[in-house]
């Protein structure tokens, strides 16, 4: 099971594949397989330098540039645990995930350390640049830990739906398994070169790496998302395999056509949630077709599909060594055709997250809620219908209603507050909430969305607000939010972007 661990993964990597291009990042680094080995041994002693032990934890607060890939494979080095932080938490969100995670050290941009010092994080905080900051090849490298497949090697922070952002202890073995798993469907190969501009604080983009490394691929991590600069990126990284979130879609069919379009070597994108209606017309504007499949931060790429056979709005078919059912309220699974709630589990030792932190271990090999509404056709095809948690996901992040609900009623005048999705004009959601003022207030909507503004990351922050006098409530005193999720927008909401 050597190579079911990240430094097994590297070290396999760097054996197999020597002076092949690994990695190339925006901030203009280069990296062959052999001499990332020796960046990761090198950023593992630089880490030990500063007192970093294995099980210590790790946070980051980095974009997208070779540090950051340098942090996550030589903690995973060393045997201590990366917490990489979205950089766009701040305030509350930010706190929440220091106080959650307890991290021993943490790593920050220059720009981001301000932030971390407004939390009272306690810990010992690198800042990148500094002289004091670890950075891979300024030390003696060390021989890589004896870390098990079960042993944590990130937590990654996902939103909650009915509580705060939850961090997920994800093991080793976890990223291996997807490394095999998300190549295999995409039909990787050493002669590929991957595109992702996704953040490496995400899942999907981690995952990437791994996928990379297993067939010997080289992988160009680059900056921010930009829908008129995309394809031409695309060609000058001579991809072939780019990473979208659906959302991403219909920002790139609503730029005008150009000579770019085909300009570019992809032919291929793992696309998840993509509206079903954009699969053909992305596929013939652009010559790329879209994957799709599910998996999430606690488990693996349990459904998918492949390039050449796929049906679209269908998240694919069950993938080897996993399961998956649709049940009812009651988990019994219900007939095909019939919406149910996806529940997975795996015969793939630590394929999957090992729990919440703060929560025991979850036991390997048991059926895990999904919380996503699915429906399994008679042929073994899974459909996603909708969510049942209580989740918004906009521009492929997901956000929980309560943390929003909670910077609203931090506000004076609000009394209560409901968070919600609505139907927005590209895909994925909206954000909306529904506010009842305090007695003898006011609420002002626009004053609200900057009040949200300082206590979330713009992603989160409500593009529509209604002020209404009650809100629907169920017998037990819960918000009925199919209510409001149903009523939707109308002629007296205040719209952030009107």
């Amino acid at each position: 099971m050597k190579r079911m661990t990240i430094p097994g993964l590297v070290d396999a990597a760097a054996e197999h594949f020597g002076d092949r291009p690994f990695l190339r990042t925006a901030d203009g680094a280069r990296r062959s397989y052999a001499q990332t080995r020796t960046a990761a041994a090198t950023m593992a002693g630089a880490l030990s330098e500063r007192g970093c032990r294995p099980g210590d934890r790790v946070a980051a607060l980095l974009s997208n540039r070779v540090e950051l890939v340098d942090l996550i494979l030589g903690c995973a080095w060393l045997g201590a645990v990366v917490v990489p932080l979205n950089t766009a938490l701040h305030g509350r969100l930010l706190r929440h995930a220091l106080r959650e995670a307890e991290p021993r050290f943490l790593y920050a941009e220059a720009e981001l350390a301000a932030r971390v010092a407004d939390t009272g994080y306690p810990g010992r905080v690198w800042v990148a640049g500094a002289d004091d900051a670890p950075v891979a090849g300024t030390a003696q490298a060390v021989t890589p830990c004896a870390a098990e497949p079960g042993d944590t090697a990130a937590i990654l922070f996902t939103s909650g739906t009915t509580g705060p952002s939850r961090g997920v202890r994800c093991p080793q073995a976890q990223f291996a398994w997807w490394g095999r798993n998300v190549a295999d469907v995409l039909r990787l190969t050493a002669d590929d070169t991957l595109y992702t501009c996704l953040p490496l604080f995400h899942t999907n983009a981690i995952n990437a790496l791994a996928q990379a490394m297993t067939v010997g691929a080289e992988i160009v991590v680059d900056g921010r998302f930009s829908a008129s600069r995309y394809w031409a990126r695309a060609a000058q990284t001579g991809a072939t395999c780019v990473y979208l979130l659906g959302a991403m879609v219909p920002m790139l069919l609503a730029q005008p056509p150009g000579e770019g379009d085909r300009a570019h070597r992809a032919w291929r994108t793992l696309a998840p949630a993509t509206p079903a209606p954009l699969w053909e017309p992305f596929r013939e504007r652009f010559g790329v077709a879209v994957v799709d499949g599910f998996g999430s931060t606690e488990t693996n790429l349990v459904i998918g599909h492949t390039p050449d056979r796929y049906r679209p709005g269908y998240m694919g078919t069950v993938r080897d060594g996993f399961h998956a059912q649709a049940v009812d309220a009651e988990l019994t699974p219900v007939p095909d055709g019939t919406p149910g709630e996806l529940m997975v589990r795996t015969d793939r030792r630590f394929g999957f997250a090992t729990g919440y932190l703060g929560q025991p271990e979850e036991p390997p090999g048991g059926w895990r809620r999904t919380g996503d509404r699915v429906v399994r056709e008679p042929d073994g095809w899974f459909r996603f219908v909708d969510r049942v948690k209580d989740c918004i996901r906009r521009r492929g992040e997901n956000i929980s209603s309560y943390e929003v609900e909670s910077a609203v009623r931090s506000h004076p005048a609000v009394a209560q507050a409901a968070a919600f999705p609505v139907a927005s004009e590209l895909a994925e959601d909206e954000v909306m909430v529904a506010v009842v003022p305090r007695t003898g207030s006011a609420v002002d909507p626009a004053e609200l969305a900057r009040h949200c503004a300082r206590e979330l990351p713009g992603f989160a922050v409500p593009r529509y607000v209604d002020v209404v006098a009650e809100l629907p409530l169920t017998e037990t005193g819960k918000v009925r939010k199919g209510v409001l999720r149903e009523r939707g927008v109308t002629a007296v909401t205040w719209d952030r972007c009107g």
